[in-house]
């Protein structure tokens, strides 16, 4: 009797915790979803949102491949990419705590082989360092070499010390996926335990995340994976899994959003999980600490919004009063996003399989506007609406490049003459060569990657990238004297913003 006594009082504060959610939440989210996949051309999206101590929402959308037809849940596996950091700034502050290092432990103490370009800054930085994105590199800098490469973890901090900063040590934010390898490997060294085995024992398990792991291996050979997917051509392309299990402490996990859910509990109850305290109170919170300027604050589409920071594996900001502490994830066909809010006792997981919508980012908020009682707005219509002008450039410069490349311009010499091979003090060599009457470019680093050049005239060619989502760009060759000496190569801006000049051997 008293059994069932306690499950009727259960279920019944289960009832009322449902009854005191947002109309948006009990009423319209399933259509709202269901309408901006559609929208967005999505196969599958999932979500989980935590509310005082309670999963309030935990469900899949749409398909996880196309081809199968084979329907999301809660326990679909999709790549998280960056939400991984926060994973490893938590790892290393709860070593912090342990006294097993400390932050402020200079990187060359664990790591002798560390270094940046200045020899003063490679004497100068912190394992803190590591993961503030305040290096001097600037975003993505480095990951044209560093991403879905094969190189190792170590070989990825060793060529740290190859690219030349584009700002001053400490002085102004950019993106580094390469300093939080870095402190993965800073774990190694501490722990003799690999930063994947160090996430399983301390995180995945005591946190019952059942299902995620870190390795490319993992999520290709689970049945319930996500395929990832692209927009190209105006149309959805499937892709390969990104090879990037060198970037693990940046960017390799593999999760659910059933399994992440426990994780934003965990970060909302202080590191108790089930009752259980998983990292002491210091150690969650460590991470949240804000240390690096990101941005004065969005004076657009969140105008209560004034400051954009970063601790160590979270972006810190605000919105309507409330500090939230979020990371986005992308990779190769999926964009992702984890949100919890203190305050609000809330948390917002959003998963997607595409890597060319901002639905992803546009649903936390709309989310996250029910509960603050925000006046209703279609945020993702929004994001649609404002970025669709740049999608259209984007395609019909792709598509007048193809009209100039079909065309068959004479590109000034002799295709054999642009052959051999090139040279980049950061990247190392590409190959390029003749294969029927078009030149390819091979890298070393990647050979899953190929670049189909077609002439675009002289000197200049249209570099098609394999897979596509490394991108459509013009590639100029440099010739001194009737010879060519050197080329100029960048990628997808989702991979690295830079410009690499190769010179002929």
């Amino acid at each position: 009797m008293k059994k069932i006594i306690f499950n009727l009082v259960l279920l019944l504060s289960t009832l009322h915790l449902v009854a005191q959610q947002p109309a948006f939440i009990t009423d319209s989210l399933d259509i709202y979803i269901q309408r901006e996949m559609e929208r967005w051309q999505i196969p599958a999206v999932a979500i989980a949102i935590v509310k005082d101590g309670k999963v309030i929402v935990e469900k899949g959308y749409g398909v996880i491949d196309l081809e199968s037809g084979k329907k999301t849940d809660e326990n679909t596996l999709f790549m998280i990419a960056s939400n991984s950091k926060a994973f490893t700034g938590t790892a290393l502050s709860n070593l912090d705590f342990q006294k097993r290092l400390s932050l402020d432990d200079k990187v060359t103490k664990h790591l002798p082989y560390f270094g940046l370009y200045d020899p003063a800054s490679s004497q100068l930085a912190t394992v803190e360092d590591l993961m503030c994105h305040r290096l001097g590199f600037s975003t993505f800098q480095g990951d044209f070499l560093n991403w879905s490469s094969t190189l190792t973890r170590k070989e990825v901090v060793e060529g740290m010390s190859r690219n030349i900063p584009k700002y001053q040590f400490r002085d102004t934010y950019g993106y580094c996926n390469s300093g939080f390898v870095a402190a993965g490997e800073v774990l190694y060294a501490v722990t003799d335990t690999t930063w994947d085995d160090y996430l399983r024992v301390h995180f995945f398990q005591p946190l019952e995340m059942k299902r995620t792991s870190t390795t490319r291996a993992a999520i290709q050979a689970d049945a319930n994976a996500c395929t990832p997917y692209t927009m190209f051509d105006g149309k959805l392309v499937k892709l390969q899994y990104d090879y990037i299990d060198n970037l693990g402490p940046a960017a390799s996990i593999n999760s659910s959003v059933h399994d992440l859910a426990n994780w934003l509990m965990m970060q909302l109850d202080n590191g108790k999980f089930n009752g259980k305290q998983v990292f002491p109170e210091q150690v969650v919170k460590m991470p949240r600490v804000p240390r690096t300027v990101v941005s004065a604050g969005n004076s657009g589409l969140y105008k209560s919004q004034h400051f954009n920071l970063y601790g160590m594996g979270w972006f810190v900001t605000d919105y309507e009063g409330r500090r939230i502490y979020s990371h986005g994830g992308g990779a190769n066909g999926f964009v992702t996003n984890t949100t919890f809010v203190p305050e609000s006792g809330l948390g917002i997981v959003v998963l997607t399989n595409t890597d060319a919508n901002a639905l992803y980012d546009a649903l936390r908020y709309q989310i996250m506007e029910a509960y603050f009682n925000v006046p209703y707005r279609n945020l993702s219509e929004i994001y649609y609406t404002r970025t669709a002008p740049g999608n259209a450039e984007a395609e019909a410069q792709i598509a007048e490049w193809r009209k100039i490349t079909d065309k068959k311009p004479n590109p000034g010499h002799p295709l054999v003459d642009y052959t051999g091979t090139y040279s980049n003090s950061v990247y190392g060599d590409i190959m390029i060569t003749t294969e029927g009457n078009e030149l390819l470019i091979k890298f070393s680093h990647h050979p899953q990657l190929v670049g189909h050049l077609k002439a675009s005239g002289e000197n200049t060619f249209i570099c098609f990238y394999d897979p596509v989502t490394w991108g459509v760009k013009e590639i100029p060759f440099t010739v001194v004297d009737g010879k060519v000496v050197s080329c100029s190569v960048s990628v997808n801006e989702f991979i690295d913003y830079d410009s690499y000049v190769f010179t002929r051997k």
